[in-house]
């Protein structure tokens, strides 16, 4: 036994220090290969290519180890680059003299940036047309998203096979209580505010009037500046584009000829025929494959080294559900984003904290929490929120207190009000021959049981606790924004709005960009020139680079989803959202589900 013991001892540490010695050597070859690579090189009279299937997210694309290794293993590689980097990308090459024109091309399907982060990079790229620097926008498919970047375009050019969609936003709600009834899941709310419509979904089969007429009221905000930001670039009005989006003959589908004798486009021509134009711009030769360029994913990667200082500006991004404890991937979680500010606060390098806000909202008691570190955070140093796509109920809740609020005119925000959503399986169980019975030492020993519905009493209680978690709602927002108590009453009950509107009362302090809001942190703090920016969390650069040296090239275009399997997937982020639905006392400040505007 003693030798067994011995020899499968010996095997096992040989074996240990074999897989060592082949980690350890494929790691240095890693980083042989890695240093060897010097990045990629701007040519002289090179175009600067931004592909529109690229994803442009709030935070830093930091994929963690497992998601990186399941992209390597399948092939797909993780297309995605922050809007800073875009938007620094965009102000380097306008300067840079070796770059001497931009190219759009593709189209948006399978990206998940909103209307606020286009309205940034749309605010670039006007930057870099105005420097003399001539922008090409090429697609074959464009809806209204890749048109509201595309318009701003020196030439506007559209594939003699494709078509140009301008047929207006719409905002579609699942609703979800059919179903419930159906397969016997009842559900109690208990709700302040009656533009509070997040919980319609379980209850309704169709929008409130309350619902449709504040949905209407943001659209049509989102919808008018649309129509002033691309009509004012084509040289047209709103009028004329509403007419278009209304006409009968066209029913919002314009054909390349059509679109062309509309002034919407410039031109009708295939890739090649834009190929060979971009060549004669780049002095290309003939013979070459095709023009002088540099992707906007490689030319970030030379951007003009950060400036140094021991001054800190800081980006905490809040990106995704609010939940409470740690959360997870596309989630705020109270404990850990809470930690996050803390840390913040308690840094001394870090002068002022910018917090980059994305979040439709979500459990009361984590709104509460964050907020909590938020105020502790401003006591110290300067707290300016800059709002994303969506910045709303249980996001306002959280920006409240901020020295400054700055939102995009189509940020969706506000959304003041809470509920409580109760859920019990009578029904579904005793179809199925399931039943329970309880024994219990006090009245309302199972007043929390999902196995019957609550009773008049219970509902009461819940009311109770809404009603109270609503005023506090009301008092933050009135403390932090300086407003009366009875005049946030007023624009509160739930009721969404645009970031031109919120500005208007007072719920927005100024409308402007990730940028506009580093820029006044930066006055606010008193830093003068002496500082720098550095994102939280920080990306985790040396996994990403190891396991993205065995990653296969990026694709060139992402496959557009089917319909039925788009629309499975706008059930599953319902089912989602509801899953995220972890508020310790069932109370929630949260947007209507998935408020998207098409």
């Amino acid at each position: 036994m003693r030798d067994f013991l011995k020899y499968t001892l010996a095997t096992f540490v040989g074996l240990l220090l074999f897989i060592g010695a082949g980690v350890i050597g494929l790691v240095i070859l890693l980083f042989a290969l890695g240093s060897s690579d010097s990045g990629p090189t701007v040519a002289d009279k090179s175009v600067l290519v931004l592909d529109l299937s690229t994803n442009i997210t709030d935070a830093n694309p930091t994929p963690s180890p497992n998601q990186i290794l399941r992209g390597v293993l399948s092939g797909d590689r993780n297309d995605s680059i922050s809007l800073r980097s875009v938007l620094q990308s965009i102000e380097q090459a306008t300067q840079d003299k070796r770059i001497v024109g931009l190219y759009l091309r593709g189209d948006m399907a399978g990206t998940t940036q909103g209307s606020a982060v286009l309205k940034e990079v749309r605010g670039a790229l006007e930057n870099f047309r105005k420097a003399g620097k001539p922008i090409y926008a090429y697609g074959m498919n464009w809806e209204e998203r890749e048109y509201y970047l595309g318009s701003v375009a020196n030439k506007v050019i559209l594939n003699p096979f494709g078509n140009l969609e301008m047929n207006g936003l719409r905002s579609e709600m699942v609703f979800l209580s059919g179903a419930l009834k159906k397969y016997g899941v009842g559900v109690q709310v208990t709700r302040v505010g009656k533009y509070k419509a997040a919980v319609e979904p379980f209850l309704l089969t169709k929008m409130s009037p309350e619902s449709r007429e504040d949905t209407q009221k943001l659209l049509n905000d989102v919808w008018d500046y649309y129509l002033t930001s691309v009509s004012k670039d084509r040289k047209l009005t709103p009028k004329d584009f509403q007419t278009i989006a209304n006409d009968p003959t066209l029913q919002g589908i314009l054909t390349p000829d059509k679109a062309l004798k509309l002034k919407l486009i410039d031109q009708v021509a295939y890739s090649d025929e834009v190929i060979q134009e971009l060549k004669g711009l780049t002095g290309s030769k003939e013979k070459d494959h095709t023009f002088r360029q540099v992707s906007l994913t490689d030319y970030a990667t030379t951007l003009d080294p950060a400036r140094s200082s021991k001054n800190q500006i800081a980006i905490a991004y809040a990106e995704g559900e609010i939940v409470d404890g740690q959360g997870g991937d596309g989630q705020i979680g109270s404990v850990s984003f809470a930690q996050k500010l803390r840390d913040l606060r308690l840094d001394n390098n870090v002068k002022a904290v910018v917090l980059r806000v994305n979040s439709p909202g979500g459990s009361a008691t984590a709104s509460e929490v964050i907020q909590r570190e938020l105020v502790l955070t401003r006591k110290v140093k300067p707290v300016v929120v800059s709002m994303g796509s969506v910045a709303a109920s249980g996001g306002y809740w959280i920006s409240a207190y901020a020295d400054k609020i700055f939102a995009q005119p189509n940020t969706i925000t506000g959304s003041i009000g809470v509920f409580g959503q109760l859920f019990n399986f009578q029904k579904l169980a005793n179809n199925n021959g399931i039943t329970w019975d309880t024994a219990k030492t006090s009245l309302y020993a199972d007043s929390q049981t999902v196995s019957r519905p609550k009773t008049p009493q219970e509902l009461a209680v819940v009311q109770t606790a809404v009603d109270r978690i609503y005023d506090i709602f009301l008092t933050k927002v009135a403390e932090g924004r300086k407003l009366s108590k009875p005049s946030v009453r007023e624009i509160a009950q739930g009721r969404v709005w645009s970031g031109i509107r919120a500005k208007q009362i007072g719920l927005v302090d100024e409308l402007g960009g990730l940028e506009d809001a580093i820029q006044d942190a930066v006055k606010l703090a008193k830093l003068g020139d002496d500082w720098e920016v550095e994102d939280y969390p920080r990306a985790e650069s040396f996994e990403t680079w190891l396991l993205e040296k065995f990653s296969p090239p990026a694709k060139d275009a992402k496959t557009k989803l089917d319909p039925l399997t788009a629309q499975i997937q706008i059930f599953q982020k319902e089912l989602n959202a509801l899953k995220a639905m972890n508020d310790p006392m069932g109370i929630y400040a949260r947007l209507p589900y998935d408020l998207k505007i098409d």
